[in-house]
């Protein structure tokens, strides 16, 4: 992930400071030219960049919309491709990967569903969400947390997340509903695919078969993925799921996850496809 350094105006007031020579920046002009390098010196007029491609080059800082410190990121294409903090889950259905110390998001599926994410340690994370239906006549409202530990098998090829998403609905007497869940995913965070094993539970009892999950991730340019999620569980021999394929789409570092969700089930007539919009806003690492 990067650090965002300054833009052209806040750069003019710490006009003396100079970054260090071995770390990568991303300049970006308001001609939409990007030029990556190492930056030599930095003052309130110029910029003096070394950048492998071009060699020595030399920005005015009035023509310069944003200087980006490139951290944790692959250069590919000229450009960034940043990592995506929510490379962690896909539509819904988290995967094998975490996030690290630090790193936090805030994700929203549809307006009601609201949950934020922090990585406590590198394996470690945690969230905690609402449905907020007390605007609604105070009306019952879904809590839940969801911690998760993420075990890596073989760096950046395998990984394990095994956790579970915990709740209770304010208002409703009764024990906590959820479900715990292991899943397994093969590659890196911008192409994988995981296969996940779920079992609900409520009331105090845990479900008689468990919910399969199967979804898959793959970056296609700097800004765009197409992703799939899939769910299936069997009840009484007859087996019945949903299915979700769409894309996700960066704007700066923020995702927007669209597609179409299909309910699969024996038996069914016709087609029946339901919309599915979320978003996600990361929060800058400490």
């Amino acid at each position: 992930m990067f650090v965002l350094i300054a833009a052209a105006g806040a750069m003019a007031q710490n006009a003396e400071s100079t970054p260090k020579a071995d770390t990568l920046y991303r300049v970006e002009t308001n001609d939409g030219n990007v030029f990556i390098g190492e930056i030599i010196s930095m003052d309130k007029e110029k910029v003096v960049l070394q950048s492998e491609a071009l060699g020595t080059i030399t920005l005015h800082q009035k023509f310069i919309v944003k200087i980006e410190q490139v951290v944790g990121a692959e250069v590919a294409e000229g450009d960034v491709w940043y990592r995506n903090l929510q490379s962690a889950r896909y539509f819904f259905a988290p995967n094998g990967y975490g996030l690290k110390k630090g790193e936090s998001y805030y994700q929203n599926i549809w307006v009601f569903y609201n949950q934020y994410s922090v990585g406590i340690t590198d394996r470690f994370s945690i969230g905690v969400g609402m449905v907020p239906l007390f605007f609604f006549n105070f009306a019952p409202t879904p809590i839940w947390i969801t911690p998760k530990f993420s075990i890596p098998l073989a760096e950046d090829r395998i990984n394990l997340g095994v956790g579970a998403l915990v709740g209770y609905v304010i208002g409703v007497e009764g024990a906590p509903f959820g479900i715990t869940f292991a899943s397994v995913t093969f590659g890196p965070h911008d192409k994988n695919v995981s296969i996940g094993l779920g079992y609900a539970f409520a009331g105090g009892n845990f479900a008689s078969a468990p919910v399969i999950n199967i979804g898959g991730l793959l970056r296609v340019s700097r800004k765009s993925y197409l992703m799939t999620e899939n769910y299936f569980v069997a009840v009484d021999g007859v087996v019945g799921g949903f299915m979700i394929f769409g894309a996700r789409s960066m704007i700066n570092r923020t995702a927007i996850d669209y597609g179409l969700g299909f309910p699969v089930a024996p038996g069914m007539d016709g087609f029946l496809a339901m919309p599915w919009l979320g978003l996600t806003v990361p929060f800058q690492k400490k």
